[in-house]
């Protein structure tokens, strides 16, 4: 099934102005591009260059895999050299691509543009709010589990959650109806940096861990001390960061989400194992950077940040 969205509405601002505009087409940005396309949203995919968008255009669109079925979207795409004013952009790539490309597309945010930021780790953020001041920047934090079958295919597993939030401004965008048009699940928080915390500390806990051990998450049922002794790191780093509900019961929800996922490789161990980089400077990185700004000792988890980039330097991967 095809699903087909207008694509001549460039003289019309209003609609110009509710596009949702798409910036990387990633699992995440495509699971987004294709709910949102279904539910009869204006939508734009923005590819990095001219042999990105021949190639998309030869496929046709996104192919949305749910629940064993396929739908093709067929989403324009344009690349980051159009013209076209942006009055709403989904940043969807890498935390180590968004600055740069968040960067590429600053002259066509018009005054007041809205990012919604939905990178793993902290610090990516910033980066990109320093880029656009011109613009408000929505962090966001999701839980929803979606892979890439093949290029502009993605598949979804059907549960999560989406945290949206902007600590400079509690009042919420319009647009959030967008999202329940689409059955985007998702939740307004004046808490972001909380949720975004709280996940950041789960992923040290966790998938570091399933590098160095070579396992599953399952796999690290095993190694209990080892986890819970970091789980006691984080937890002292999140009280001194001021995020105190952040770590409370930290631990159990750890063992709890290593339970769930048993059978779940976590997406580092992916992207070691078919040699891609990994975001352990928003992730690990940011997490030692952070302790040691409060002048705060934490051994085991210093220790754990030192072997994971050995291990990567030694499989030639990036350590930033």
């Amino acid at each position: 099934m095809t699903v087909k969205i207008p694509a001549h509405y460039n003289g019309c601002e209003t609609l110009m102005s509710s596009t949702w505009h798409i910036l990387g087409a990633g699992s995440l940005g495509s699971l987004w591009a294709c709910r949102l396309a279904r539910a009869g949203k204006a939508v734009r995919l923005i590819l990095r260059d001219c042999a990105r968008l021949e190639a998309y255009q030869a496929t046709g669109g996104l192919t949305l895999i749910e629940k064993g079925q396929a739908q093709l979207h067929a989403i324009p795409a344009q690349t980051v050299q159009d013209t076209t004013p942006i009055h709403r952009l989904l940043v969807a790539c890498k935390a180590y691509d968004a600055e740069q490309a968040v960067a590429q597309l600053a002259p066509r945010l018009v005054h007041g543009a809205e990012l919604i930021l939905l990178q793993n780790g902290l610090g990516s953020q910033d980066a990109v709010a320093n880029q656009v001041p011109h613009a408000r920047c929505i962090f966001a934090s999701s839980t929803e589990g979606a892979f890439r079958e093949a290029d502009w295919q993605v598949n979804f597993a059907g549960h999560g959650f989406n945290w949206l939030g902007d600590q400079a401004n509690p009042v919420a965008p319009e647009w959030l109806d967008d999202l329940q048009d689409a059955a985007i699940p998702h939740q307004w928080t004046p808490d972001i940096l909380t949720r975004l915390w709280r996940k950041l500390a789960l992923n040290c806990a966790i998938n570091p861990l399933t590098v160095l051990h070579d396992c599953r998450n399952g796999g690290l049922q095993e190694h209990h001390c080892e986890v819970a002794t970091l789980c006691a790191e984080l937890a002292e780093l999140l009280r001194c960061c001021g995020q105190t509900e952040a770590a409370q019961g930290l631990s159990e929800e750890v063992e709890r989400v290593i339970k769930a996922t048993a059978a779940n490789y976590s997406s580092m161990y992916q992207d070691v194992r078919q040699g891609r980089r990994t975001e352990i400077h928003y992730l690990l990185g940011h997490a030692c950077r952070a302790a040691s700004r409060h002048h705060l000792e934490l051994p085991h988890l210093e220790r754990l940040y030192r072997r994971l980039l050995e291990h990567l330097s030694a499989r030639g991967l990036p350590c930033d």
